[in-house]
């Protein structure tokens, strides 16, 4: 994985590109962007299972988002398929912009002796998901270093972590205290 600062990325590396562009597990419609979710929305256009992407054909999108998505595919299977699949229907160059929870922060929050419960209790949500439904529980704890593993492993050529993407008003932004807690990497193709 490429360690660069946020002013050490390439340029256009932030820019919305390309006409074809997916985000999963979306909520929030935006033009130029197709929403895949598992639940079913006016606001979906393809409804599914993350974990299968064979609908779509190869190199089928430029960009694909997902925000607080992978942590809940399990690490030994899911997770790894799902990301050769993302890259599978990405064009080459095409990016993934992925954010997850940051366990490595989460857990100096839930650590820290002078924290409150209330602060343990939201830390601990976010590594093990708000549980309020079925689709919300957390498989997997991800941190930049092994999240990027996955990712050039999975075959993408270059890998960074960014502070924040800018697409979308989601969970990529989310602050526990003033502390950011996700981990916001873009894959490249």
């Amino acid at each position: 994985m490429e360690r660069r600062s946020i002013n050490a990325l390439p340029e256009g590396l932030l820019e919305e590109s390309g006409p074809d562009r997916l985000h999963l597990g979306g909520t929030t419609p935006k033009p130029g962007w197709q929403i895949f979710n598992a639940v079913e929305a006016d606001y979906v256009d393809h409804l599914g299972d993350v974990r299968d992407l064979s609908r779509f054909s190869d190199a089928s999108f430029d960009m694909v988002y997902a925000s607080h998505v992978l942590e809940h595919l399990g690490y030994q299977e899911d997770l790894p398929k799902t990301l050769r699949a993302v890259r599978r229907i990405l064009r080459p160059g095409g990016r993934l912009f992925a954010s997850v929870p940051d366990l490595m922060t989460l857990a100096r929050l839930f650590t820290d002796k002078a924290a409150t419960p209330e602060t343990r209790i939201e830390a601990m949500r976010m590594m093990f998901g708000g549980q309020l439904d079925p689709y919300d529980f957390h498989y997997v704890g991800l941190w930049d270093e092994y999240l990027g593993w996955l990712l050039m492993k999975a075959g993408f050529q270059r890998v960074y972590r960014v502070g924040s993407f800018g697409l979308f008003p989601d969970t990529s932004d989310a602050v526990l205290g003033d502390t950011p807690i996700s981990l916001n990497m873009v894959a490249v193709k």
